[in-house]
């Protein structure tokens, strides 16, 4: 009899103190967003400077065209044009890998509101008397398995910024960018799901009006 009550007592332990812990994966996601924005802020510095520089000869070439031009030598126009066509191409291509750049942050930001939301929702629930400790321990693990996916989406988005431009090609880079986006938005989606999912689960059990109005209060509804 001892045993099984030494038992009980353990199990109850071991599921309060999940229950109360922060997720682990937390504090790495952390810390991998903040690596790359890092990243990001590095490469689009560098990017910038390259488009600056090749705004400046493409400044160049088209004040050599007007004159050319002026001066009534079309053929040369055109060939000046040919000449200097790959720098127009690649002022271009270092517009378009900031405009991905900018989507690897809009990913980062989005993994930021799952980190917030998951931290805000999981409070009230440990809050909320409709739940057992049984039922808190297994939100946990859901958490756990959003929040591991999310991570490996922004894995994606880290390798995307730590790529040299000649490493990946045009078609690669968004591909990944776009997996990581879809990816990030379903976790987003995934978590929002399952916490109105066990709000209605606790409203269902309330008992009786004064409850439902202390729920409404706890979880911010009208």
């Amino acid at each position: 009899m001892m045993k099984k009550i030494f038992i009980l007592i353990t199990a109850c332990v071991l599921i309060s103190s999940v229950s109360d812990a922060q997720i682990p994966i937390i504090s790495v996601i952390t810390t991998l967003a903040k690596k790359v924005l890092n990243a990001l802020d590095l490469a689009v510095e560098k990017l910038q400077n390259e488009t600056i520089e090749l705004q400046n000869v493409q400044k160049a070439i088209e004040n050599e065209m007007s004159q050319l031009q002026l001066d009534g030598i079309t053929d040369w126009v055109q060939k000046t044009k040919d000449l200097y066509s790959e720098y127009y191409q690649e002022l271009s291509e270092v517009k378009q890998i900031i405009a991905d750049y900018d989507k690897v942050k809009q990913i980062i930001s989005l993994q930021e509101k799952i980190v917030s939301e998951y931290q805000s929702a999981y409070a009230l629930f440990k809050q909320d008397k409709h739940f057992s400790a049984a039922e808190i321990s297994y939100m946990y693990n859901v958490y756990s398995g959003i929040l591991d996916q999310s991570l490996k989406n922004l894995e994606q988005a880290l390798l995307v910024v730590n790529a040299f431009v000649t490493q990946m090609s045009d078609g690669a880079r968004l591909n990944i960018i776009n997996s990581a986006a879809s990816g990030m938005q379903k976790n987003y989606n995934d978590l929002k799901q399952f916490n109105n999912q066990n709000i209605q689960i606790s409203l269902q059990r309330a008992a009786d009006a004064n409850d439902v109005q202390t729920i409404k209060q706890l979880y911010g509804l009208q």
